[in-house]
């Protein structure tokens, strides 16, 4: 029999894809010799390390080196900005912190405008985080329910994320100034115009209230997902038990909660202590210091006012961070000790 000759098939054409992947792929195959040697030498652990590095070395060069560069201008006084220009002091600047007769009236004590700054915080924290908390989790609950165009309404709640601090200090500005669109509206309505940044009390409000609108739409996310979570099938279970609504909310929607409310109340916290961009833009800490917050008082100190004192801004700061570490750490224990009770019953 007559062999049939073996028909010679053209090699296969290359896509127009893996020509332009080419040149990536011959990259990759290089680094892929030094990679594959050295989890050969090192093993798994030095390949974790290794990807770890450049994280861990941006950790150190943007956050514990300036940490530690804080510490010791809180160490050192004078005006000078260089910390080789300036002078050691050891502890004096936390001690002219705490020199007072009566910490609860700042007029008593050497740094006034410090404890100013700290009475202040702390009213706002506590009644922003507490109102913020309450905003947040009946906007989640509202925007959990078959409404109609409920994208929509999430992505107008969230939209305030999205703007600088700055331009919404300058939007609100533009609203509550004398001359402002508040002021407009109640003029048209027969109302006399009212300076409201110009009164304490509504300058405090108006801080507290900014504040909430430019951020409450990133924990109601938080809390919206949390919500999301819950099966279905535990509320269709308490239905079918004649479970009332207000009780099924105690008893199934705030203890499947709970995670995600601790996330937000420690998120809140710190970006409460923290405020300062949207504030000083509004009222620049005024009239008088009744908006004037920690973060303005350590800004204004080292680097703001002609006799400024670095070492003093920055033992302020270190005293912040070490509060809200504290603050953290004991919710956080608080979260916990939650949790195995919870699992306990």
């Amino acid at each position: 029999m007559q062999m049939k000759s073996e028909q010679i098939m053209p090699p296969p054409r290359r896509g127009l894809g893996e020509i332009a992947m080419a040149p990536l792929a011959f990259v990759m195959g290089l680094l892929d010799m030094p990679l594959r040697w050295l989890q050969k030498t090192a093993g798994i652990s030095g390949m974790a390390a290794f990807f770890l590095m450049p994280n861990m070395l941006i950790f150190g060069v943007f956050v514990l080196l300036p940490f530690v560069i804080n510490f010791a201008y809180s160490m050192t006084g004078g005006t000078a900005l260089f910390l080789s220009d300036r002078n050691f002091v050891g502890t004096n600047q936390y001690a002219r912190l705490f020199d007072c007769s009566n910490y609860l009236d700042p007029n008593s004590c050497a740094e006034d405008t410090f404890w100013t700054a700290v009475g202040n915080t702390g009213w706002f924290v506590a009644i922003q985080v507490v109102l913020m908390l309450l905003v947040s989790l009946i906007t989640a609950l509202i925007l959990n329910r078959d409404l109609a165009a409920r994208s929509f309404w999430r992505a107008v709640f969230f939209f305030p994320v999205l703007l600088s601090p700055v331009v919404v200090g300058l939007i609100w500005k533009w609203i509550l100034q004398r001359q402002g669109l508040l002021n407009f509206g109640l003029y048209g309505l027969g109302f006399d115009p009212y300076v409201w940044l110009s009164d304490r009390n509504w300058a405090f409000a108006a801080t507290v209230g900014v504040s909430i609108w430019a951020h409450m739409g990133f924990y109601t996310l938080i809390l919206l997902a949390g919500l999301q979570s819950i099966p279905k099938d535990l509320y269709e279970a308490a239905e079918m038990d004649g479970t009332r609504p207000a009780r099924a909310f105690w008893r199934i929607t705030m203890p499947l909660l709970m995670p995600n409310l601790l996330v937000v109340f420690v998120l809140v916290l710190i970006r409460a202590v923290q405020i300062f961009d949207e504030v000083y833009v509004l009222t620049g800490g005024g009239p008088g210091t009744s908006t004037l917050y920690l973060t303005q008082y350590i800004y204004e100190t080292g680097f703001a006012t002609a006799l400024r004192n670095p070492g003093l801004a920055a033992a302020a700061s270190i005293l912040m961070g070490a509060v809200l570490v504290v603050l953290t750490l004991i919710q956080l224990g608080v979260g916990r000790s939650g949790d195995k009770t919870g699992g306990k019953s």
